[in-house]
């Protein structure tokens, strides 16, 4: 799996959870368990299937345990679930999760918009929950949120998102997720990015979320694999967003991260040709179209 870099990379698929929030049809659990089964059938190994919130403020997400408990289980396919608060935690922790993925958000508009809690409270509750994830053995990632800039304040400097990792790390997670929530980062932030999280959180796992906003996505997720070994999120479809971020739209395609990962020399195990059949599918069951490129213009060579 190295690139000419020596750098190794895998994909986290987040369709089922981020690529479906933000849809205005609500899928059932039926055909949620179904999309992360064809998931599973394309090679792809960690997927982030369910997110524990209140349904109220996100309908899309509702009934997670029913999609958790529906799930074939593989040794070597590990589940993620989203979490925002102790509450969250206990019931993906009921449900058999394999990770929790826990946000913190990097400004205070967005956390209380979001969390209902500014980001001292945010940090605070990523430490509880580090301490009981880590307690019950379960593999923790922390993601910081609107690390590359905020819908509401602006732009977040880079100086207070490694505070936050700094203060993030000390918890102990095994895996810190930096997001463009809305997809204005470019390649010189990650950059930054990924030099403090070096110096901040050595021999912490580094995984990355990228949107495609801007068209900035592919650029920031190859520049994060030339700074080494990491994890990149990816929608099948490139569907996703955040019902609480404006213009949050589209998350990286999965299809065309395979494409340029494949062709950069990292081998990802996803069969290209299963996700592409597997986005032309959850289109027609959102009824919204898809934004990946690779099954409009086909592999190379074909």
């Amino acid at each position: 799996m190295a690139t000419a870099t020596g750098s190794v990379a895998h994909v986290v698929e987040v369709g089922p959870r981020d690529g479906l929030q933000n849809e205005r049809k609500a899928l059932s659990v039926d055909t949620r368990v179904e999309f992360i089964r064809r998931a599973v059938s394309a090679g792809l190994k960690r997927i982030e299937t369910v997110s524990f919130v209140n349904p109220a403020r996100v309908p899309q997400m509702a009934g997670a345990e029913e999609v958790m408990a529906a799930l074939p289980r593989l040794d070597d396919v590990n589940y993620i679930g989203l979490v925002l608060n102790e509450r969250g935690l206990d019931r993906a922790l009921a449900a058999g999760v394999d990770e929790v993925n826990v946000v913190v958000v990097c400004s205070d508009e967005f956390s209380l918009r979001n969390q209902g809690c500014d980001v001292a409270e945010g940090l605070a509750r990523w430490e509880r929950i580090a301490e009981r994830s880590r307690a019950a053995g379960v593999f923790t990632t922390a993601t910081l949120a609107v690390s590359f800039g905020c819908p509401f304040s602006g732009e977040v400097p880079a100086s207070r998102v490694i505070e936050i990792m700094d203060r993030v790390a000390q918890s102990g997670p095994d895996e810190i997720a930096i997001a463009d929530t809305i997809g204005v980062g470019v390649p010189a932030q990650v950059r930054e990015l990924g030099a403090g999280l070096a110096r901040v959180a050595p021999g912490v796992a580094h995984r990355w979320h990228f949107h495609n906003t801007r068209n900035t996505g592919y650029a920031n997720a190859l520049t994060a694999l030339d700074l080494g070994d990491c994890a990149l999120d990816s929608s099948i479809g490139g569907f996703g967003g955040c019902p609480f971020a404006p213009a949050a739209t589209g998350n990286i395609a999965t299809e065309d991260l395979r494409y340029q990962l494949e062709r950069s020399g990292v081998t990802t195990g996803i069969d290209g040709t299963k996700v592409v059949d597997t986005a032309t599918w959850i289109s027609a069951e959102l009824e919204s179209p898809v934004t990946a490129l690779l099954g409009r213009a086909g592999p190379f060579p074909g």
